[in-house]
């Protein structure tokens, strides 16, 4: 609006003539120019630039400078390209028509900038599609889905008389998110409320033509008849750990959802999709477009090899595991367990990924009432360090935590020896030979019990507090000696002890004892070995009725063999570790963690001692993470070059 109209429309003649021509009488002429200064800002401030810049937090400017299909918006890019071929109006009310003129005009104009545009408008179109209350367009939209990503991988990696994009453009991280969540919704089920992820070869007939889809055989472990379904990782979020451990790269990242088979717990595996594209934009209208769809572990360092180019696939350890937590039985398995004289998940050594003999093994051991869920946390960042990620593998043991300690101790060792065995026949694995446990609360006792060579000091300790156990027969002897007397797993070299109770915990006193066997139930082949323990009861620490103990008893600080086998450090060449939890700010060698003394977990011969302030549950606590991580570097630093050296685990 321009001031020279402003006055002709104001001429004080026909201002004198209007009807408030007794008002401007009235004021003075300097009064006038002053009302007349006023209505002209007034109309002036209705008129706002049409162009301008206007000041903002850093979050709305970022926004709009990252602006992508993936938030709903479009690309600066992609809206240049629209402009530039006079499809602004055409794409808002024919989508589908400017998609088609767009892809015409790419087939002549080789700028990628073209591809990066037909990549994202679809990622839009099929975005609405999919969300369309219109029931025969959600159908649609995987089709625009896939078209999406076949156009961000000819961006990327596709051939051309432009280079592929620098990595420092925005547009090259933007096309991989859209070619990797494109990917899996370009496969995904006709249900457009599930993830489902359905790996399928065969014809697809696109929009912009068909593409002939080959499927390449797999190259990692994986069962196809033990696999219920393929998830889409990026259509879930996660709650209650807080890492969301992801690694860069292209392609859609799935939980495969494996199948439970009777008592074996089926763990869920990350697993990554790349859809390989040979030809171009041209063969694609033609026709002759074909595809190899892959499917990739989502453990170590993947890659894909594109025309010499080493390409990292996108991965997601977090989902798989987060979405098999979503199991109530895994949470009700420790209180479960402790109770139960059934196995409702078999005793062993389970893998959390497929195996790797590049890799050292470091297994998890729970304490009581507990479970492989309360080392979530801990692992799911463990697995976050690059180097623990490379050469590091993690396995759990589980067991009936209300089994008396001795017994569940046999059953880890036997356990890991029958799993190294099954893993490395032939003993090749260096790094096998390198294994860390770790043990909380009772677990660590568990820990403890494949590092020891006891030799006859638990019996002379046992024999000098209790002169009775001299009184023994051969056959209570015999029965007892396979509980109390041990050499170490040559394949064990470190140690980590958490909360351990090595001294007995102050909870476990002759009332609680009582209870826990009122209400455990023990296997019948203990309760019947339990016929022999009439005379050995002092020597287990429990006193009264002679019966089969429980883990509680184990745990007595009045135990005998576990007062022996605190004082007996760990064999030679094997490392010990101390992680003490400890309530409260006051002096912690007089403090405790709710169950556990200092004292009781305190030992002379660990190489460190951490001090965690905690109550007695501490495996997720960000300081014990951290300290397990320092541990382990410290391990693998220890190591001779032939065991996965930096760099090498893949």
């Amino acid at each position: 609006m321009q001031q020279s109209g402003i006055r002709n429309t104001l001429q004080p003649s026909e201002f004198q003539h209007s009807t408030i021509a007794p008002l401007h009488h009235s004021i003075t002429p300097m009064l006038f120019r002053l009302h007349l200064l006023g209505l002209v800002l007034l109309l002036a401030a209705g008129c706002a630039n049409p162009i301008g810049a206007d000041k903002t937090s850093i979050r709305v400017s970022y926004d709009q400078a990252d602006a992508s299909a993936l938030r709903g918006q479009l690309n600066s890019h992609s809206r240049l390209v629209l402009r530039r071929f006079d499809l602004e109006k055409t794409f808002k009310d024919n989508p589908a028509e400017a998609l088609k003129v767009l892809h015409q005009k790419a087939c002549s104009d080789e700028r990628r900038d073209l591809l990066f545009a037909l990549a994202e408008l679809s990622y839009y179109q099929a975005d609405r599609l999919h969300r369309s209350p219109k029931a025969w367009e959600p159908k649609l939209a995987r089709d625009v889905y896939l078209s999406s990503a076949i156009y961000a991988y000819l961006y990327l990696l596709g051939p051309g008389k432009e280079p592929p994009p620098d990595n420092f453009d925005r547009r090259f991280q933007q096309a991989c998110d859209i070619y990797n969540i494109a990917l899996a919704r370009g496969f995904g089920s006709l249900e457009r409320t599930n993830a489902v992820v359905v790996l399928e070869e065969g014809t697809r007939h696109l929009p912009p033509g068909q593409v002939n889809i080959d499927l390449q055989d797999y190259e990692f472990a994986y069962e196809p008849s033990k696999v219920d379904m393929f998830l889409s990782a990026d259509e879930f979020v996660v709650r209650g750990l807080s890492v969301r451990n992801r690694r860069a790269g292209m392609g859609a990242p799935l939980i495969m959802v494996n199948r439970r088979e009777g008592t074996q717990p089926a763990a869920n595996a990350p697993a990554t999709a790349f859809l390989r594209i040979s030809g171009d934009i041209k063969s694609w209208s033609a026709g002759s477009l074909r595809a190899t769809l892959l499917l990739e572990s989502g453990y170590g360092d993947v890659t894909v090899n594109v025309d010499g180019k080493t390409v990292p696939l996108q991965t997601d350890l977090t989902a798989p595991m987060a979405y098999a937590l979503n199991q109530n039985f895994l949470w009700n398995l420790g209180m479960a367990q402790f109770l139960s004289s059934q196995e409702l998940i078999k005793s062993g050594v389970y893998l959390s990924e497929p195996y790797d003999p590049k890799r050292v093994p470091v297994v998890l051991v729970h304490g009581t009432f507990s479970s492989p869920v309360w080392w979530a946390e801990m692992v799911n960042t463990l697995r976050a360090d690059p180097e623990l990620g490379r050469r590091c593998q993690f396995w759990y043991f589980i067991y009936n935590s209300g089994n008396p300690t001795a017994y569940s101790a046999i059953k880890l060792r036997e356990s890991l020896t029958e799993k190294i065995k099954e893993l490395d026949p032939e003993g090749k694995s260096d790094a096998l030979k390198q294994m860390v446990v770790i043990g909380h609360s009772q677990g660590g006792l568990l820990t403890k019990l494949t590092a020891t060579d006891t030799g006859n000091r638990v019996w002379e300790s046992m024999e000098s507090q209790d002169p009775n156990i001299r009184k023994l027969t051969k056959r209570q002897r015999a029965f007892l000696d396979k509980y109390v007397s041990y050499q170490h797993l040559p394949f064990v070299t470190r140690v980590v002890f958490i909360s351990t109770p090595h001294r007995g915990s102050y909870l476990a006193g002759n009332f609680v004892r009582r209870i826990a066997y009122a209400l455990v139930k023990l296997p019948g082949k203990l309760v019947r070995e339990a016929a022999d323990l009439s005379g050995v009861a002092h020597a287990l620490g429990m006193e009264g009725t002679v019966r089969a103990p429980t883990s509680l008893d184990s745990m007595s600080p009045k135990n005998k063999f576990l007062l022996a086998l605190a004082e007996i450090p760990p064999a030679p060449g094997i490392k010990a570790h101390s992680i003490i939890a400890v309530q409260g700010n006051g002096d912690y060698h007089q403090g405790k963690d709710g169950l556990v003394k200092y004292s009781s977990a305190h030992v002379d011969y660990a190489e460190s001692e951490f001090i965690v302030r905690s109550f007695h549950s501490c495996q997720d606590k960000p300081q014990t993470i951290e300290e397990v991580r320092r541990i382990l570097l410290e391990h693998l630093g220890s190591l001779p070059q032939t065991v996965s050296p930096p760099g090498q685990a893949k």
